[in-house]
């Protein structure tokens, strides 16, 4: 890659990343809207990004006893990680850092994640908060062991964890197909780091939106978008992991890697108003008692693949 094409790439990875947190937005919102029974308008779709311009110009709030320090730190953290993470991604074959451990490096910031989400909530200093700090602690220890055997299931398909590498190895055959478990754990371990969907329960209503509740201003729009964006990345990193990346007839890999991501997308955010709120500890006793064995047991099917070659 040249001087020209790294700077071109490490500035349209954020600009990629922002749009689809965007597009991911605005599909929300419209179906929020006809659950609701209300028009799904343009107007509807937009109505979420309106509200950037009131949050950039609120005041945030301020607590007696805040560590304001730590509090700012994880509430930066959180977007930060996200877009740090699509740095590996690959897009028609070209990424940002084609590191040689970029499977590692996308699980280490989404790892990150847990102490910005957890500093959030303790930052604060107010009982609802730490209460859903300590909700995605929790949630993590469930869905992070899961989420690391469905990444080493393809990484050990490949043989590789460099991104690119698994992406080329898919030739002929998508990992989808003949790893579908370790897909789905993937994609709910995507909207369980994006707190989003049947995983917003750190954040959820009954105990005053949790991380998100002593949050205001430009505090509360980096939390959201960090959201948003990881759920972005999420899906962008589904396509070279599982779904062949930017291979595909007819389209250049460019093109092909953000149809793929926008389906993936769309899926998840379909996803999100279809299922309710998974609590904690059910999902902690359900990831160790179903998911870790049936995980560890899918790793076992590339290995013996790649052991009989």
């Amino acid at each position: 890659m040249t001087e020209t094409a790294a700077w071109w790439s490490l500035l349209a990875a954020p600009a990629l990343l922002l749009a689809g947190a965007v597009l991911a937005v605005a599909g929300d919102a419209l179906l929020a809207a006809r659950a609701a029974g209300r028009p799904a308008t343009v107007r509807t779709a937009l109505r979420p990004l309106l509200e950037v311009p009131r949050l950039l110009a609120a005041q945030p709030r301020r607590l007696p006893a805040a560590d304001r320090l730590l509090w700012r730190l994880g509430v930066v953290t959180v977007p930060v990680a996200a877009v740090l993470s699509a740095l590996v991604i690959p897009f028609g074959g070209t990424a940002v850092a084609d590191l040689p451990v970029g499977v590692v490096w996308f699980n280490a910031m989404e790892v990150l994640t847990w102490a910005g989400l957890w500093l959030a909530g303790w930052g604060p200093n107010a009982a609802f908060s730490l209460i859903g700090g300590y909700r995605f602690v929790a949630q993590g220890l469930a869905y992070e062991l899961p989420l690391m055997f469905a990444l080493l299931s393809a990484a050990t398909a490949a043989e590789s964890l460099r991104v690119g590498d698994i992406a080329q190895a898919q030739h002929g055959l998508w990992f989808a197909v003949w790893m579908p478990l370790a897909f789905a754990v993937y994609l709910a371990g995507v909207l369980a780091f994006s707190f989003l969907g049947p995983f917003r329960y750190p954040a959820g209503e009954d105990v005053a939106a949790g991380v998100l509740g002593e949050t205001s201003g430009v505090d509360r729009l980096l939390l959201e978008a960090g959201r948003w964006l990881w759920l972005t990345s999420g899906a962008a990193m589904a396509v070279p992991l599982f779904l062949g990346g930017g291979a595909g007839p007819g389209l250049p890999g460019w093109a092909w890697s953000t149809l793929k991501t926008l389906a993936v997308l769309a899926v998840l955010v379909w996803v999100l108003r279809r299922m309710p709120v998974v609590r904690a500890d059910r999902y902690v006793e359900f990831a160790w008692v179903v998911l870790v064995p049936l995980t560890l047991v899918q790793v076992l099917v590339p290995a013996l693949v790649v052991l009989g070659r």
